[in-house]
């Protein structure tokens, strides 16, 4: 099985290790998350990341532990921290590996021993469990624990209060700490006798350079309430739980479990990768990725999370995820679910842009997740969906949809005479480039956007196609589909064709060169004449392909941004004007795939291309991850949140478009 080894003493010495950070997640929302030196470089770090239903939301509840092993006299610290002015080095003096096969794995040397400590999330619960294995230790060996307490939402910081409550009641088998009213308990088991001496002492300024460099606040305090001592038996294991239930169950007995679930997974994930032959090794760390983002919500619904550790669920990156991460691999009940589930949440024929934590106040603030939708209905059949389940429960939200857009609805979106889509005025932000500096839109898109146009255009071209196959008549728009063609062309082409402009507005056609003119030759309905599509990719391959994705705006313009860094404003400053997305990965593929006749020379290509992206890439920032963004410029730093749903996607579904096998060639799975 391929996985992700660190063993590098070079790299685990230098101060490049704390830029390789691990995840591991709950498929709840929840996760644990640190560099490899368990030294934390964001504010969204935590050894115990809950997504809650009371209160709503995700939480950092126990940002980590302080831990320790007295061998004989001496002690051995396992973490690192960084405070002002100072580093505490700690675990990285011994620190010899990391391996994120199954779940993180770290390895110390020590007193002429190995340690091993492993982190597991509980699935389906608001759990981690620990695990330390120091087998061959000859004399008196204790593991020590500080727990330090945040109990904070992942957007904020903690700081030293009054409130807090220290107290730690024990139980039959550890103890429980209740710190706030309002928030859940935290239960401390071990697998064999401790003994906490408590201390509820504040650790003050713990300091996240992420944050320090984002231009956010950085400083944190954190709760110690005791000291937990657990001396290692003859077996050499020791298994420690937090959690906000009491675990019912012999610890080792849970893990063994949760073991046990995650390798029947890889099994099921193996059969997948399998049939891609010699990349079947880079699509199984991808696929183990792509299971990251499924979820099941506290209010019990599939959903996808669109990125860690900061974003939630969203509209447009759920529907552009949603084949890649589940009609691709033939896992299509998940598919299935979100799909269904979004009928419920369409209004004024719009899907949510943001999905709130309450699922009570979601902004609606987007034109392109409703077409999005189209395109997922398209590929959950591309791949072996049911037409009488889409019929029964997609069709007439898709009816309703269109019947909207077309009568015109929120946010000026409507379709004019000429059968193009408007939408937007002026400060509105409804596609996916919609970063604003100060409230202001950074890349200002209103009026008739090119991609909105072609995903209108095939979701037009589809539904009458549907129409036709279940003989309603409503909807068979065989004239509307060649008015938008010629419309579509006279207001997008560029020099005859060489490539498609990005915004029209006020009749002005905004010439920049983005990538957003790529879904015009991709989508299954082309807008386009086959003639008209060389030009668009290779505009797009000239001046906006990279080892790493499509930057969003062309290098020769005199707005492009190349770096994406220093403080969140001069960050979204750059985020949709050059910076690299590879999300777009799977769109230029299949356009450049359409244009060269899916011969064997393109194909190379692009899985060249690919392979030398993942292979390089997977083993930095988000260690088995695929970051959400990177550098316009060369080298192409990584940014962002280090896993992306739809860069993980898009990904997989590209993969999908390069194999020789056809699509539907492997099992289905429920």
């Amino acid at each position: 099985m391929p996985t992700i080894v660190i063993n590098s003493l070079d790299l685990i010495r230098s101060p490049e290790a704390l830029t390789c950070e691990w995840l591991d997640t709950n498929a709840t929302g929840g996760y644990s998350s640190s560099s490899i030196l368990h030294c934390h470089t964001r504010k969204y770090h935590g050894l115990l990341v809950a997504n809650l239903s009371d209160p709503p939301g995700r939480y950092v509840l126990l940002s980590k532990v302080d831990d320790s092993i007295a061998i004989g006299d001496q002690e051995y610290s396992l973490v690192s921290h960084q405070f002002p002015g100072y580093f505490f080095s700690g675990g990285q003096s011994f620190l010899a590996g990391f391996n994120g096969d199954t779940n993180p794995k770290f390895t110390y040397r020590l007193a002429g021993q190995s340690l091993e400590k492993e982190v597991l999330m509980i699935r389906g619960g608001a759990g981690v469990l620990l695990k330390y294995r120091l087998p061959r230790c000859q004399e008196p060996c204790v593991l020590h624990i500080k727990p330090l307490l945040a109990y904070r939402g992942i957007h904020g910081l903690a700081a030293e209060n009054t409130y807090l409550r220290g107290e730690i009641d024990e139980t039959q088998d550890g103890y429980r700490l209740s710190p706030y009213e309002g928030m859940p308990s935290l239960y401390i088991q071990a697998s064999v006798p401790s003994r906490l001496e408590p201390a509820g002492v504040w650790y003050r300024s713990f300091e996240y350079v992420e944050e320090k460099a984002r231009g956010y606040d950085f400083q944190e305090d954190l709760f110690c309430p005791g000291v937990i001592e657990i001396p290692f038996d003859q077996t050499g294991e020791i298994y420690v739980c937090f959690a906000t239930e009491p675990c019912p169950d012999e610890l080792k007995k849970v893990w063994t479990k949760q073991r046990t679930k995650r390798l029947a997974a890889q099994e099921q994930n193996d059969l997948f990768a399998d049939t891609f032959k010699e990349d079947k090794d880079i699509v199984r760390l991808l696929v183990k990725a792509a299971d990251q983002f499924l979820i099941r919500t506290p209010a019990g619904r599939s959903s996808v999370v669109a990125g860690y550790h900061w974003f939630y669920e969203w509209g447009r990156d759920t529907l552009i995820s949603l084949p890649g991460l589940t009609f691709c691999r033939q896992c299509f009940q998940p598919g299935q679910e979100i799909l269904k589930s979004f009928g419920d949440f369409e209004k004024y024929g719009l899907f949510p842009n943001f999905f709130a934590e309450d699922e009570k106040e979601n902004a609606y603030n987007t034109v392109d997740a409703s077409l999005w939708y189209f395109w997922a209905v398209q590929q959950y059949l591309q791949y072996g969906g049911d037409h009488q389940w889409v019929r029964e429960h997609l069709w007439p939200v898709m009816k309703r949809i269109l019947k909207q857009f077309m009568a015109g609805t929120l946010y000026d979106i409507f379709m004019d005479d000429r059968g193009l889509l408007h939408a937007g005025s002026e400060g509105t932000r409804l596609t996916w480039m919609d970063a604003a500096v100060d409230g202001l839109p950074v890349t200002p898109r209103w009026g008739y956007m090119v991609e909105i146009n072609a995903l209108w255009f095939n979701a037009i071209c589809f539904s009458h196609d549907l129409a036709m196959k279940y003989d309603d008549q409503e909807f068979a728009l065989k004239e509307l589909i060649s008015l938008i063609r010629q419309s579509f062309r006279d207001t997008f082409r560029v020099n005859q064709g060489a490539y498609l402009g990005d915004v029209s507005r006020q009749g002005v056609l905004d010439t920049t060169v983005r990538p957003n003119q790529i879904f015009a030759v991709s989508l299954p309905y082309s807008p386009l004449d086959p003639s008209d599509w060389p030009g668009v990719v290779e505009k797009v391959r000239s001046l906006l392909l990279t080892s790493c994705g499509l930057r969003t705006l062309s290098p020769g313009d005199p707005d492009y941004r190349g770096r994406y860094d220093g403080v969140m404003a001069e960050r979204d400053g750059a985020y949709h004007q050059g910076t690299v997305w590879p999300w777009l990965w799977g769109h230029f593929g299949e356009a450049y795939l359409k244009v060269h006749k899916d011969s064997k020379k393109a194909k190379t290509f692009l899985q060249n291309q690919v392979r030398a992206f993942l292979k390089s890439h997977l083993s930095q920032a988000g260690l088995g991850c695929i970051s959400e963004v990177f550098d316009g410029d060369s080298p192409h730093r990584p940014g962002g949140c280090i896993a992306q749903a739809w860069s993980t996607a898009e990904l997989i579904r590209l993969l999908t478009l390069l194999r020789d096998l056809p699509s539907p060639g492997v099992a289905r799975r429920k």
